[in-house]
């Protein structure tokens, strides 16, 4: 059952929803249930949608195809995952300057193909970006430690810990973040994707609509509504991922409803 917003912010207005992805939209390689449906409602009444992941390995191009796997339409115009705010970050600060990625293959691609410089030795590198990765280990640390010192800028591409998946949580790009943190002694200079301004300012951009007529729907509240509520943004937390109720009660960031499912947010914007 859903618990309908707040009497003094109601969804009226709403013109633009910020979707998550994994634990929102699908679990694993699963859409959940009423998804697809919900996604279809939220265009016919001429809702801009911006699907926006913290997932680093993957490219706009990418999730078009898994989500038309899923019944869902979109654009790549529409895609925002964390390896495009890490892209756009390192075009618009760090063009010229030679990069070391801790990180997925997937990702070094991208990033290549963007035209950002990649060395294979840390020592070389001015700046230094660490991301997920299932083959990051202790060989890996010693890279960092070799690699970051106090003039190096310390990237990470999302902040979060854990990913939902079908069999439970796995460790995501923020578990390697913090580990890099701790060998090499000092805190990323920035970490991009959700909840940072960088990863809304570029939301807010692709809708088209002002913030105060968005929505940001996602199963994470450190992150997902932590960004709608740090940028003028309404949010609404789905209980198909991380956070619990009991999460949404003891956190500082108060969601303006909480939602069983994705499949339930049409009914609320009627």
């Amino acid at each position: 059952m859903s618990t309908e917003p707040d009497s003094e912010r109601p969804f009226d207005g709403i013109r633009g929803v910020v979707l998550d992805l994994d634990g929102t939209v699908y679990r694993g390689d699963g859409v959940l249930p009423g998804v697809a449906e919900a996604v279809a409602a939220l265009r016919d009444e001429g809702i801009a949608v911006c699907f926006c992941s913290n997932n680093p390995t993957k490219t706009p191009v990418e999730y078009v195809d898994r989500l038309d796997g899923m019944a869902i339409e979109a654009d790549e115009s529409e895609i925002l995952p964390a390896s495009t705010v890490t892209r756009d970050f390192l075009r618009d600060h760090h063009p010229a300057e030679p990069t070391y990625l801790l990180g997925s293959d997937s990702l070094g691609e991208y990033l290549r193909e963007s035209g950002q410089r990649l060395v294979d030795d840390p020592r070389e590198a001015d700046v230094f970006v660490a991301s997920w990765d299932e083959r990051f280990d202790y060989d890996d640390m010693c890279e960092a430690l070799a690699g970051v010192d106090e003039v190096t800028t310390f990237l990470g591409t999302d902040p979060d810990r854990t990913i939902p998946t079908a069999e439970g949580l796995v460790p995501g790009s923020g578990a390697v973040i913090g580990a890099v943190a701790r060998t090499v002694g000092r805190e990323p200079d920035r970490v991009l994707g959700k909840p940072s301004p960088e990863a809304a300012e570029d939301a807010l951009a692709r809708l088209g609509v002002p913030a105060e007529d968005c929505l940001v729907v996602g199963d994470r509240l450190d992150t997902d509504l932590r960004m709608g509520a740090d940028h003028g943004m309404r949010t609404a937390l789905v209980l198909t991922g991380v956070s619990t109720r009991t999460d949404a009660a003891d956190s500082d960031v108060d969601p303006d409803a909480v939602l069983d499912s994705l499949a339930d947010l049409p009914a609320l914007l009627e």
